[in-house]
């Protein structure tokens, strides 16, 4: 699934192309006690529900592809009799009418979903005619193929704020009646996924509000596939990874990260670039073994901790390299860097207030010279008074307290 295929979908959630015909749910309080059950013809709403049902739907399609959506295949044993693949081809395939394929899914869902506190399952049928479109993206009047889909949103339901209201009946103002109230889905999925604006029935589009959080325990057991994180997961991954090769010395690790943050952005940068001139095709880097030791020897790490890096890297992300565009923003990496600034100027600060006590006690010396004339310093004592003798020439500039002095 691409972001244009995920727009598109979008798009049809509007009054004017909705076409969702079916929809069922179930509302489960914080005991997992299944509290109500529904299913109801979607076009057969009130108005006012009809329009909240569809943004949650919508809501459940939202964020950016590899991050909030990520594409799942199910493995092989899936797709034979009693996989998830088949329950869920047989649950689309009734179009919401076999109420014991609905509360199976409510159950596996109940059972798998990580949420304290009462949530609402929501089950939408579509039917999308898919128009043929021109290479310049122009629609035509004719079907290309006909996408019959399921999405799954489930919505988290909490108590509203507690504060004072108006009680019509008792004609004053007191504490306002606490409800029940829907939120947005944080956790949802698609299937069949829609990819290149075709069905794809070996795959399944699973929507995560918060990419910090792929909740594996949902993909694997409700979905039936392979664990995949989100981009955000491999970010702050990659950054442990970097931050562990320097033991307890965390400075210097910030240091690391900061340094192979810029290399991976100016990389990133380099290529989109190039992409816009047609040099390169603009295909996305992966952070694999070569990538990595190009940007840990640009920026000389010394080898302890590159080889901590290149071999946590290589077994962690073997099955899953990350892409490099999504290891680094231009917001963090302006953050480190403004922070690396400050550790700077701080430390110049001291060293400067350093030396500037040392010459208001009087009680020492600070030379600056050329390096080259380091050996020929020495000192002497004339009438019992030790002397640092240091040889200058005509062409040497003598500054002694900030002024410049002929000698």
């Amino acid at each position: 699934m691409n972001r244009s295929d995920v727009l598109e979908l979008r798009r049809r959630f509007k009054k004017e192309n909705c076409t969702i015909s079916r929809m069922a749910g179930c509302y489960v309080d914080g005991y997992k006690n299944k509290v109500l059950t529904f299913n109801e013809n979607f076009l057969n709403l009130p108005e006012d529900e009809f329009y909240k049902y569809m943004e949650l739907a919508k809501k459940t399609l939202g964020g950016a592809v590899g991050n909030n959506i990520l594409e799942l295949e199910f493995p092989a044993d899936e797709e034979e009799a009693g996989g998830r693949q088949q329950f869920y081809m047989g649950l689309k395939s009734s179009d919401l009418k076999n109420e014991d394929l609905l509360e199976r899914l409510y159950d596996l869902i109940i059972e798998n979903y990580s949420h304290t506190g009462n949530f609402l399952i929501l089950v939408f049928k579509d039917t999308y005619d898919v128009m043929t479109r021109t290479s310049d993206h122009q629609k035509l009047d004719e079907s290309e193929e006909v996408y019959e889909y399921i999405l799954v949103s489930v919505c988290p339901v909490d108590l509203s704020k507690p504060g004072l209201g108006y009680r019509e009946a008792e004609n004053r103002i007191g504490s306002r009646i606490r409800d029940w109230i829907v939120a947005p889905p944080d956790t949802g999925f698609l299937f069949p996924a829609f990819d290149e604006r075709s069905a794809d029935i070996h795959k399944v589009d699973y929507f995560i509000k918060d990419p910090k959080d792929s909740h594996p325990e949902f993909i694997e057991e409700v979905l039936g596939c392979g664990v995949k994180r989100s981009a955000t997961e491999l970010k702050k991954t990659f950054q442990a990874i970097v931050r562990s090769s320097c033991g307890q010395d965390t400075a210097r690790a910030e240091s690391i990260l900061t340094d192979i943050s810029e290399s991976i952005n100016d990389r990133v940068n380099e290529l989109r670039a190039d992409a816009e001139a047609g040099i390169v095709s603009g295909a996305p880097i992966v952070l694999n073994d070569r990538v990595i030791e190009e940007i840990l020897k640009e920026n000389d790490v010394e080898e302890s901790s590159a080889k901590s890096i290149r071999e946590i890297c290589h077994d962690e992300f073997a099955d899953e390299a990350p892409l490099l565009e999504n290891l680094v923003t231009e917001k963090e990496l302006k953050e480190s860097l403004r922070v690396r600034h400050e550790k700077d100027l701080v430390r110049e600060n001291s060293e400067l207030k350093s030396r500037l006590s040392v010459m208001d006690s009087g009680d020492g010396v600070i030379v600056n010279v050329d390096p080259s004339k380091e050996e020929q310093i020495k000192t002497e004592i004339i009438n019992a008074q030790k002397f640092v003798l240091i040889p200058v020439t005509d062409d040497d500039q003598i500054i002694i307290n900030g002024h410049e002095k002929d000698l």
